[in-house]
Protein backbone atom coordinates (compact mmCIF):
# COMPACT_ATOMS: atom_id res chain seq x y z
CA UNK A 1 0.00 0.00 0.00
CA UNK A 2 1.35 3.46 -0.67
CA UNK A 3 1.98 5.93 1.46
CA UNK A 4 -0.55 8.46 0.68
CA UNK A 5 -3.20 5.66 0.85
CA UNK A 6 -1.44 4.78 4.55
CA UNK A 7 -1.53 8.35 5.57
CA UNK A 8 -5.72 8.45 4.88
CA UNK A 9 -6.57 5.75 6.54
CA UNK A 10 -4.23 6.38 9.43
CA UNK A 11 -6.33 10.19 9.31
CA UNK A 12 -9.44 8.58 9.38
CA UNK A 13 -9.23 5.55 11.65
CA UNK A 14 -7.23 8.43 14.49
CA UNK A 15 -10.52 10.57 13.65
CA UNK A 16 -12.84 7.63 14.70
CA UNK A 17 -10.67 7.09 17.69
CA UNK A 18 -10.78 10.34 18.84
CA UNK A 19 -14.48 9.99 19.11
CA UNK A 20 -14.33 6.25 20.90
CA UNK A 21 -11.51 7.28 23.35
CA UNK A 22 -10.39 9.83 25.90
CA UNK A 23 -7.53 11.93 24.33
CA UNK A 24 -5.85 15.44 24.52
CA UNK A 25 -5.20 18.07 22.07
CA UNK A 26 -1.77 18.44 21.10
CA UNK A 27 -0.02 22.03 20.73
CA UNK A 28 -0.51 24.15 18.01
CA UNK A 29 -1.61 27.71 17.26
CA UNK A 30 -5.10 28.79 18.78
CA UNK A 31 -4.50 25.36 20.74
CA UNK A 32 -2.82 26.73 24.05
CA UNK A 33 -5.78 26.36 26.61
CA UNK A 34 -6.73 23.09 27.26
CA UNK A 35 -10.59 23.36 26.76
CA UNK A 36 -13.79 22.32 24.50
CA UNK A 37 -14.15 24.57 22.00
CA UNK A 38 -17.21 26.64 21.94
CA UNK A 39 -19.85 25.69 19.11
CA UNK A 40 -22.75 27.86 17.86
CA UNK A 41 -25.48 25.67 16.13
CA UNK A 42 -27.28 27.48 13.43
CA UNK A 43 -30.88 26.36 12.62
CA UNK A 44 -32.54 24.82 15.52
CA UNK A 45 -34.74 22.46 12.92
CA UNK A 46 -34.85 18.86 13.09
CA UNK A 47 -31.27 17.56 12.51
CA UNK A 48 -30.19 20.58 15.27
CA UNK A 49 -32.92 19.35 18.06
CA UNK A 50 -32.60 15.60 17.21
CA UNK A 51 -29.07 14.82 16.10
CA UNK A 52 -26.49 17.95 16.22
CA UNK A 53 -27.37 19.42 19.96
CA UNK A 54 -27.47 15.68 22.00
CA UNK A 55 -24.11 15.16 20.10
CA UNK A 56 -22.55 18.21 21.46
CA UNK A 57 -23.20 16.32 24.84
CA UNK A 58 -21.21 13.60 24.27
CA UNK A 59 -18.35 15.51 22.48
CA UNK A 60 -15.00 15.09 24.10
CA UNK A 61 -13.09 18.06 22.83
CA UNK A 62 -16.37 20.90 22.06
CA UNK A 63 -19.45 22.16 23.70
CA UNK A 64 -22.85 24.25 22.64
CA UNK A 65 -22.02 27.12 23.25
CA UNK A 66 -24.54 29.33 21.73
CA UNK A 67 -27.77 29.37 19.25
CA UNK A 68 -28.59 31.14 16.36
CA UNK A 69 -32.59 30.90 15.67
CA UNK A 70 -35.26 33.17 14.08
CA UNK A 71 -37.89 31.25 15.97
CA UNK A 72 -38.32 33.74 19.71
CA UNK A 73 -40.07 30.71 21.12
CA UNK A 74 -37.02 28.28 20.87
CA UNK A 75 -35.03 30.74 22.73
CA UNK A 76 -36.19 30.25 26.25
CA UNK A 77 -36.35 26.28 25.36
CA UNK A 78 -32.80 25.80 24.53
CA UNK A 79 -31.90 28.03 27.03
CA UNK A 80 -33.47 26.20 29.89
CA UNK A 81 -32.73 22.64 28.33
CA UNK A 82 -29.24 23.35 28.06
CA UNK A 83 -28.12 26.25 29.96
CA UNK A 84 -27.44 28.92 27.39
CA UNK A 85 -27.00 32.42 28.55
CA UNK A 86 -29.25 34.67 26.76
CA UNK A 87 -26.33 36.82 25.83
CA UNK A 88 -25.22 34.10 23.62
CA UNK A 89 -28.32 33.81 22.27
CA UNK A 90 -28.64 35.18 18.30
CA UNK A 91 -31.44 35.68 15.97
CA UNK A 92 -30.30 35.93 11.93
CA UNK A 93 -30.25 39.76 12.03
CA UNK A 94 -27.88 40.00 15.09
CA UNK A 95 -25.65 37.10 13.76
CA UNK A 96 -22.71 39.57 13.09
CA UNK A 97 -22.53 40.33 16.96
CA UNK A 98 -21.10 36.43 17.19
CA UNK A 99 -17.42 38.33 16.11
CA UNK A 100 -17.20 39.78 19.81
CA UNK A 101 -18.39 36.19 21.64
CA UNK A 102 -15.42 34.60 22.64
CA UNK A 103 -16.93 31.96 23.63
CA UNK A 104 -18.02 30.90 20.02
CA UNK A 105 -14.79 28.80 18.07
CA UNK A 106 -16.99 27.35 15.49
CA UNK A 107 -20.01 27.82 13.79
CA UNK A 108 -22.26 25.12 12.67
CA UNK A 109 -24.84 25.48 10.45
CA UNK A 110 -27.69 23.09 9.98
CA UNK A 111 -30.16 25.39 7.73
CA UNK A 112 -31.60 24.77 4.00
CA UNK A 113 -28.85 24.02 1.42
CA UNK A 114 -29.47 27.81 -0.20
CA UNK A 115 -28.26 29.58 3.25
CA UNK A 116 -25.13 27.68 3.83
CA UNK A 117 -23.11 29.83 1.59
CA UNK A 118 -24.73 33.33 3.41
CA UNK A 119 -23.77 31.99 6.92
CA UNK A 120 -20.48 30.39 6.34
CA UNK A 121 -19.33 33.65 4.17
CA UNK A 122 -20.34 35.83 7.67
CA UNK A 123 -18.90 33.36 9.99
CA UNK A 124 -15.81 33.59 8.66
CA UNK A 125 -15.62 36.84 8.70
CA UNK A 126 -16.75 37.20 12.22
CA UNK A 127 -13.21 35.18 12.86
CA UNK A 128 -15.01 31.55 13.66
CA UNK A 129 -14.31 28.37 12.72
CA UNK A 130 -17.10 26.78 10.23
CA UNK A 131 -18.88 23.55 9.93
CA UNK A 132 -21.73 23.07 7.05
CA UNK A 133 -23.91 20.45 6.50
CA UNK A 134 -24.16 19.06 3.65
CA UNK A 135 -24.61 19.52 0.44
CA UNK A 136 -21.96 22.00 1.37
CA UNK A 137 -24.13 24.58 -1.16
CA UNK A 138 -26.65 24.87 -3.76
CA UNK A 139 -24.14 25.20 -6.69
CA UNK A 140 -19.80 24.91 -6.78
CA UNK A 141 -19.49 28.39 -7.50
CA UNK A 142 -21.07 29.21 -4.24
CA UNK A 143 -18.81 26.08 -2.40
CA UNK A 144 -15.35 28.32 -3.51
CA UNK A 145 -16.78 31.64 -2.52
CA UNK A 146 -17.05 29.45 0.68
CA UNK A 147 -13.90 27.94 0.55
CA UNK A 148 -12.10 31.65 -0.88
CA UNK A 149 -13.97 33.28 2.24
CA UNK A 150 -12.76 31.08 4.98
CA UNK A 151 -8.87 30.92 3.78
CA UNK A 152 -9.19 34.81 3.69
CA UNK A 153 -9.93 34.51 7.26
CA UNK A 154 -7.54 31.92 7.92
CA UNK A 155 -10.35 29.79 9.43
CA UNK A 156 -11.27 26.09 8.93
CA UNK A 157 -13.88 24.95 7.07
CA UNK A 158 -15.84 21.76 7.69
CA UNK A 159 -18.36 19.83 5.84
CA UNK A 160 -20.94 17.32 7.51
CA UNK A 161 -19.93 14.10 5.57
CA UNK A 162 -20.63 11.93 9.04
CA UNK A 163 -19.96 8.85 7.11
CA UNK A 164 -16.12 9.51 6.28
CA UNK A 165 -16.40 9.09 10.22
CA UNK A 166 -18.53 5.75 11.25
CA UNK A 167 -16.21 2.56 11.63
CA UNK A 168 -18.21 0.39 9.03
CA UNK A 169 -17.81 2.82 6.47
CA UNK A 170 -13.96 3.44 7.88
CA UNK A 171 -13.45 -0.29 7.86
CA UNK A 172 -14.93 -0.59 3.69
CA UNK A 173 -12.28 1.89 2.91
CA UNK A 174 -9.52 0.12 3.94
CA UNK A 175 -11.17 -3.11 2.45
CA UNK A 176 -11.12 -1.20 -0.79
CA UNK A 177 -7.87 0.71 -0.23
CA UNK A 178 -5.95 -2.14 0.88
CA UNK A 179 -7.17 -4.30 -1.70
CA UNK A 180 -7.90 -6.68 0.82
CA UNK A 181 -10.34 -8.69 -1.80
CA UNK A 182 -8.11 -7.30 -5.32
CA UNK A 183 -9.15 -4.42 -6.99
CA UNK A 184 -12.39 -3.15 -7.76
CA UNK A 185 -14.45 -3.50 -10.27
CA UNK A 186 -18.03 -2.20 -10.20
CA UNK A 187 -20.22 -0.22 -7.19
CA UNK A 188 -23.57 -0.06 -6.67
CA UNK A 189 -25.18 2.59 -4.66
CA UNK A 190 -28.08 4.21 -3.46
CA UNK A 191 -30.23 6.12 -0.87
CA UNK A 192 -33.94 7.41 -0.99
CA UNK A 193 -36.77 7.43 0.81
CA UNK A 194 -40.94 8.44 0.31
CA UNK A 195 -40.61 12.08 0.98
CA UNK A 196 -43.81 13.80 2.87
CA UNK A 197 -45.88 16.92 3.10
CA UNK A 198 -45.42 18.66 -0.43
CA UNK A 199 -44.83 22.27 1.19
CA UNK A 200 -41.34 21.48 2.81
CA UNK A 201 -38.39 23.32 1.36
CA UNK A 202 -36.68 20.82 0.65
CA UNK A 203 -38.82 20.58 -2.42
CA UNK A 204 -38.25 23.89 -2.67
CA UNK A 205 -35.55 24.23 -6.23
CA UNK A 206 -34.70 28.24 -4.16
CA UNK A 207 -33.95 26.46 -1.17
CA UNK A 208 -32.81 23.35 -1.72
CA UNK A 209 -30.82 23.75 -4.62
CA UNK A 210 -32.24 20.10 -6.09
CA UNK A 211 -34.43 17.67 -4.68
CA UNK A 212 -33.70 13.07 -3.99
CA UNK A 213 -29.87 13.72 -5.29
CA UNK A 214 -28.94 17.33 -3.41
CA UNK A 215 -29.74 15.59 -0.14
CA UNK A 216 -29.34 12.04 -0.11
CA UNK A 217 -28.13 11.01 -3.44
CA UNK A 218 -25.10 12.83 -2.45
CA UNK A 219 -24.03 9.78 -0.15
CA UNK A 220 -24.12 7.26 -2.38
CA UNK A 221 -22.12 9.94 -4.28
CA UNK A 222 -19.71 10.10 -1.72
CA UNK A 223 -19.52 6.78 -0.91
CA UNK A 224 -18.55 5.72 -4.20
CA UNK A 225 -15.52 8.31 -3.84
CA UNK A 226 -14.41 7.99 -0.65
CA UNK A 227 -14.30 4.05 -1.52
CA UNK A 228 -12.24 4.25 -5.13
CA UNK A 229 -9.86 7.27 -3.97
CA UNK A 230 -10.84 8.97 -7.28
CA UNK A 231 -12.87 11.51 -8.52
CA UNK A 232 -15.00 10.49 -11.16
CA UNK A 233 -14.09 11.19 -14.80
CA UNK A 234 -17.23 10.69 -17.12
CA UNK A 235 -21.16 10.46 -15.54
CA UNK A 236 -24.49 9.86 -17.47
CA UNK A 237 -27.64 10.34 -15.85
CA UNK A 238 -32.05 9.90 -16.33
CA UNK A 239 -34.27 11.31 -14.13
CA UNK A 240 -38.06 10.15 -13.30
CA UNK A 241 -40.85 11.84 -12.40
CA UNK A 242 -44.20 10.37 -11.44
CA UNK A 243 -45.85 13.06 -9.60
CA UNK A 244 -44.88 16.15 -11.61
CA UNK A 245 -47.09 18.55 -9.27
CA UNK A 246 -45.19 17.90 -6.14
CA UNK A 247 -41.89 17.27 -7.79
CA UNK A 248 -42.69 20.50 -10.18
CA UNK A 249 -38.83 21.87 -9.16
CA UNK A 250 -37.16 19.36 -8.08
CA UNK A 251 -36.00 15.80 -8.97
CA UNK A 252 -37.64 13.11 -7.57
CA UNK A 253 -36.05 9.92 -8.99
CA UNK A 254 -32.27 9.83 -10.64
CA UNK A 255 -30.24 6.91 -11.42
CA UNK A 256 -26.66 7.37 -12.78
CA UNK A 257 -23.29 5.45 -14.08
CA UNK A 258 -20.08 6.85 -12.87
CA UNK A 259 -16.50 5.63 -14.31
CA UNK A 260 -13.21 6.25 -12.55
CA UNK A 261 -9.65 6.59 -13.59
CA UNK A 262 -9.11 3.16 -12.51
CA UNK A 263 -11.91 1.63 -15.01
CA UNK A 264 -14.24 1.05 -11.84
CA UNK A 265 -17.55 1.42 -12.65
CA UNK A 266 -20.36 2.90 -10.47
CA UNK A 267 -24.22 2.42 -10.78
CA UNK A 268 -26.37 4.87 -8.42
CA UNK A 269 -29.80 5.48 -7.94
CA UNK A 270 -31.77 7.87 -5.86
CA UNK A 271 -35.24 8.46 -4.75
CA UNK A 272 -37.84 10.43 -2.87
CA UNK A 273 -40.18 8.10 -4.58
CA UNK A 274 -40.20 5.17 -1.85
CA UNK A 275 -38.44 3.88 1.55
CA UNK A 276 -35.70 1.01 1.55
CA UNK A 277 -33.00 2.40 -0.73
CA UNK A 278 -30.07 2.75 1.63
CA UNK A 279 -26.87 0.81 0.45
CA UNK A 280 -23.85 0.16 -1.56
CA UNK A 281 -21.85 -2.80 -2.83
CA UNK A 282 -18.61 -3.45 -3.70
CA UNK A 283 -17.73 -6.26 -6.27
CA UNK A 284 -13.83 -6.73 -6.33
CA UNK A 285 -11.49 -9.54 -7.95
CA UNK A 286 -11.94 -11.74 -5.01
CA UNK A 287 -15.46 -11.42 -3.16
CA UNK A 288 -17.96 -8.18 -2.38
CA UNK A 289 -18.32 -5.61 0.59
CA UNK A 290 -20.84 -3.87 1.27
CA UNK A 291 -23.51 -1.97 3.97
CA UNK A 292 -27.29 -2.33 3.74
CA UNK A 293 -28.48 -0.52 5.70
CA UNK A 294 -25.20 2.01 5.04
CA UNK A 295 -26.92 5.71 5.80
CA UNK A 296 -28.49 5.64 8.50
CA UNK A 297 -27.53 7.63 11.71
CA UNK A 298 -27.39 4.05 13.46
CA UNK A 299 -27.97 0.54 13.28
CA UNK A 300 -25.78 0.32 9.77
CA UNK A 301 -24.38 -3.31 9.06
CA UNK A 302 -21.08 -4.31 7.13
CA UNK A 303 -21.19 -7.59 4.87
CA UNK A 304 -18.86 -9.53 2.59
CA UNK A 305 -18.88 -12.30 0.86
CA UNK A 306 -16.27 -13.89 3.45
CA UNK A 307 -18.74 -13.23 6.09
CA UNK A 308 -20.14 -9.77 8.37
CA UNK A 309 -18.00 -7.62 10.07
CA UNK A 310 -19.58 -6.38 13.86
CA UNK A 311 -18.03 -3.14 15.04
CA UNK A 312 -19.38 -0.66 18.00
CA UNK A 313 -21.82 1.64 17.45
CA UNK A 314 -20.44 5.27 17.51
CA UNK A 315 -22.71 8.77 17.29
CA UNK A 316 -21.52 10.24 14.24
CA UNK A 317 -22.19 13.59 15.01
CA UNK A 318 -20.24 13.83 18.33
CA UNK A 319 -17.36 11.98 16.21
CA UNK A 320 -17.13 13.88 13.04
CA UNK A 321 -17.60 17.36 15.60
CA UNK A 322 -14.27 16.07 17.65
CA UNK A 323 -11.96 15.49 14.25
CA UNK A 324 -12.81 19.04 13.26
CA UNK A 325 -12.05 20.12 16.69
CA UNK A 326 -8.46 18.58 16.72
CA UNK A 327 -8.31 19.35 13.26
CA UNK A 328 -7.91 23.43 14.05
CA UNK A 329 -5.93 22.29 17.33
CA UNK A 330 -3.58 21.09 15.22
CA UNK A 331 -3.82 23.22 12.44
CA UNK A 332 -4.76 20.89 9.76
CA UNK A 333 -7.63 20.89 7.34
CA UNK A 334 -9.81 18.13 7.76
CA UNK A 335 -10.17 15.29 5.23
CA UNK A 336 -14.23 16.62 5.12
CA UNK A 337 -12.79 20.23 4.22
CA UNK A 338 -14.58 22.20 1.74
CA UNK A 339 -12.74 21.17 -1.16
CA UNK A 340 -14.00 17.87 -0.27
CA UNK A 341 -17.94 19.47 -0.49
CA UNK A 342 -16.94 21.21 -3.95
CA UNK A 343 -15.97 18.22 -5.27
CA UNK A 344 -19.11 16.71 -4.65
CA UNK A 345 -21.09 19.89 -6.05
CA UNK A 346 -19.11 19.30 -9.26
CA UNK A 347 -20.02 15.69 -9.95
CA UNK A 348 -23.65 16.93 -8.57
CA UNK A 349 -23.79 19.35 -11.40
CA UNK A 350 -22.57 17.07 -14.37
CA UNK A 351 -25.33 14.83 -13.29
CA UNK A 352 -28.00 17.44 -13.48
CA UNK A 353 -25.83 18.51 -16.84
CA UNK A 354 -26.67 14.73 -18.26
CA UNK A 355 -29.80 14.16 -17.67
CA UNK A 356 -31.57 16.49 -20.50
CA UNK A 357 -30.18 14.46 -23.34
CA UNK A 358 -29.04 11.46 -21.01
CA UNK A 359 -25.60 11.34 -22.82
CA UNK A 360 -22.52 10.93 -21.28
CA UNK A 361 -21.06 13.82 -19.69
CA UNK A 362 -17.03 14.68 -19.14
CA UNK A 363 -16.49 15.60 -15.30
CA UNK A 364 -12.99 17.19 -15.22
CA UNK A 365 -12.73 16.08 -11.62
CA UNK A 366 -9.60 14.47 -11.62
Amino acid sequence: MSTSRREFLAGVSAAVAAGMTQGGFHSAAHATEDRKLGVALVGLGSLGTNQVAPALQKTKHCRLAAIVTGTPEKERIWSDRYQIDPRHIYDYDRFDKIVGDDSIDIVYIALPNSMHAEFTIRAARAGKHVFCEKPMANSSEECRQMIAACTAQNRHLGIGYRCQFEPRHVRCMEIAREKQMGGLKVIEAGFGFQIGKPDQWRLRKSLAGGGALMDVGIYALQACRYLTGEEPEAIVAQETKTDADKFAEVDESITWTMRFPSGVLAYCSTSYNFNGLNRFRVYAENGWFGMDPAFSYNDNRLQTSRGSIALPETDQFATELDQFAISIRENRPSHVSGEEGLKDLLAIEAIYRSIPSQTLVATHLS
